[in-house]
Formats: C-alpha cells, structure tokens, sequence
C-alpha cells in the first residue's frame, strides 16, 4: 500500500491487499508442506513450507512494515522468536538483559544458553549507567523489555540505543506489552524487535506465535536462517489468524488504554490496593519517558494487595474478569506473575526485584470499565 502516517490505516489494510489472481480481500491459507517444481530446482517461488509459505511470507511482510523494518520473521511461538535471536550468538558471547523480564525469557537464557556458553547479566535496563557498568569486551547485545513485564518499567530507548552504536552492540526491544500501534523500538534506534504474538497482535486468546523484525536486510536474514535451520516456524492457519488480527488492533489498542487508564486511577482510590503499576499515571517514575517514545501506555497494570492471602482470595473471586496466563486478549486476563509467569524465577531473585505474592497483573480487556470496577470491589469486599 501507499506509505501512511495513519496507524488507523496502516493496520487496516498492510498485509490484506487484495488478492491478485481472484480477487480475495482476504489472504489464502495455504494449507501445503510442499510445492510442484516444473524442473528440479525451477520453481514458482516456493519448495517446502518450512522455508517459505505464500500465508506466512505475506505475514512477515505485513509486520515489516507494522514495525518499520526491513524483513520480520514468524515462529512458532514468542519465545521460539526470542531463541532463534539469540541463536545469533555463539559460546563465549554476552548479553546484557532487563533484570525485569518475562519468566521464560530468564528460563531460556539461564538453562539452555548458558549451556551452550552464552552468558547474561541481568541489569535494571531502567539506569543507563547500570547497562553501561555491565557491558563487558565479550558483550555482543542488550536485551530490553520494556514494558517490564510485570513491573512496568520504561526504559529509554533512544538513550540504550545511542550507547548500543557506541559500544557496537545488537540492541533487542521485546515489544510485546505495546504493539506496533503504541511504540515502534526500530524507529527509535533498535535493531531488532522480537513480540509475543500470541498476545495483542493475535488479540483473541486464539493463537500462539511470535514474530522478529529487524532494521537492516543482513540482521533479517540471519533471522530468516535460524528459522529454516532450526524449524520454529508459524503454520498457515496461525499466521492467517494473525493478519486477520491486525485488521482490529488499531480499535483495540484504543479500548484497552482507554479502560486501562481509567482503571488504574481508579485503583489508586481503593484502599485495598496498595500499589499500582501503570506508565500512564503521572506518579509512575518513567512516566516521562514513556510519553516521549510511545503513542501511548497500553493496557496492562500490575498491583499489589496487602498480602499473598487476599491476592489469592481476590483473584478465585473474579467473575468478570479471567484468571489465565496471558495477555493481550479482548478479555480482561488476570494472574499472579510469581506463581506463574515468572515462577522459573528463584524466588530470592524475584524477592528483590520485588515481584511478590501479593503483586497481581491485569490485562486490561475491551469489556465496559465500570463491570471490571465492580467486579474489582466485589471481590475485594468478600473478604
């Protein structure tokens, strides 16, 4: 399509051109392992579906531009994503990682490629002199997540990504708790995007998956590799769900910080709720930073109760919202990232960083907010 400064548009139509042998407004799932050759070797564009699949290469080219970069590739699921990305890297290689992040990321980093001799120091990505005092002459990339799932810290992209240059390390944003829509961490200096697309990109609790987009055609290629090479690709039918996905995320992403906002003020009212968590409250610490490199603040808080007794007794007691491991969804999804998201996480480790039995993360669904504020009280008011 024609370049637009528009999310509304962009979202709507990139990926869902029109079909150019029938006419379909819809992409066609192929539905294929292999691919007739008219010779050995002289084929129309594609062999077998591990290495390209008409669906999903239409995907990938869709969020290429969703992200503003140069080549995407899908997988298997978001973490699938994030092990090929750190594929790139060999025994004896350093990263720097968000001290704060999502539990299977740490999982992965700390019991699979440190066996294969890839280390990681896990830094608050917040302190830029704190990244800066962590990077090493082996040091080859920084991992950010920002958002921090579930703490909510912003790191400041353009500051990490200016030190990345100087250094001439791989700076890697995991993207996932914004969208394309709010934020666009390539535009901002990144080099590689990695997302959960299970999450807001799907939006229907329906499909599992993850995506790569990288800034430069050398970078996407490589990603390309690890997805031939190690096989984590996306099949057909999922990378459809996806597509169809981006035609609502522009509506979406509005209704989830708009309920999310609204939400997380009025939780700063009740008295039950000792703290909480959410880039768009002018009292957040990296509320600034957030204005200045995003859209907006998406739709997920995080809160703490008094104590781990009441978050359980609060979070069986919600018939609204669901008690489930994810996000993302229309849905309001609920959960106790200790015990779920993050339980791979020592306990000291998470202690520390202060993600508690009593700290709870609300995905902020597209439900009217005054039921979620109902079903907030009536929970907490049975105790």
């Amino acid at each position: 399509m024609k370049a637009t400064h528009n999310n509304d548009t962009l979202v709507l139509h990139t990926g869902n051109e029109i079909d150019g042998q029938f006419g379909a407004l819809s992409i066609p799932i192929y539905q294929v392992s292999t691919f007739l050759q008219d010779s050995q070797g002289n084929t129309k564009g594609y062999e077998y579906s591990r290495a390209g699949n008409p669906t999903r290469d239409a995907l990938e080219k869709a969020f290429a531009v969703l992200e503003h970069g140069k080549r995407a590739s899908a997988f298997g699921s978001g973490l699938a994503a994030i092990s090929a990305v750190f594929m790139l890297w060999n025994t004896g290689d350093h990263l720097v990682v968000s001290n704060v992040v999502y539990g299977g990321t740490y999982r992965l980093l700390t019991k699979i490629l440190n066996r294969m001799g890839i280390s990681a120091t896990f830094v608050d990505t917040t302190d830029l002199a704190a990244v800066n005092a962590a990077i090493t002459p082996s040091t080859k990339a920084v991992f950010v997540e920002t958002p921090t799932n579930p703490l909510m810290q912003v790191a400041d992209l353009q500051a990490i990504s200016t030190l990345c240059k100087q250094k001439r390390l791989t700076m890697i944003v995991d993207n996932t708790f914004m969208s394309p829509y709010w934020q666009n961490p390539l535009l901002l200096g990144a080099d590689i995007v990695v997302h959960s697309g299970t999450k807001y990109l799907g939006g229907h609790s329906d499909v599992v998956a993850g995506l790569v987009v990288s800034a430069t055609e050398e970078l996407g290629e490589e990603v390309h590799f690890m997805q031939k090479a190690m096989g984590g690709i996306l099949g057909p039918q999922d990378s459809w769900l996806l597509m169809r996905g981006f035609k609502t995320l522009s509506v979406r992403m509005e209704k989830h910080e708009q309920n999310a906002r609204a939400l997380a003020e009025w939780l700063c009212t009740v008295p039950q709720i000792k703290k909480v968590y959410y880039p768009g409250l002018k009292s957040h610490p990296q509320h600034e930073t957030a204005k200045k490199q995003a859209r907006g603040f998406g739709g997920m808080i995080s809160f703490e109760l008094a104590n781990a007794a009441m978050a359980d007794h609060v979070l069986s007691r919600l018939r609204v919202i669901t008690l489930a491991i994810s996000l993302g969804g229309v849905e309001s999804l609920i959960c106790c990232p200790a015990k779920t998201t993050h339980a791979s996480i020592p306990k000291e480790t998470l202690g520390a960083l202060g993600i508690s039995d009593r700290l709870v993360r609300l995905s902020v669904g597209i439900e009217n907010v005054e039921d979620l504020k109902e079903d907030i009280l009536q929970a907490l008011k049975q105790k």
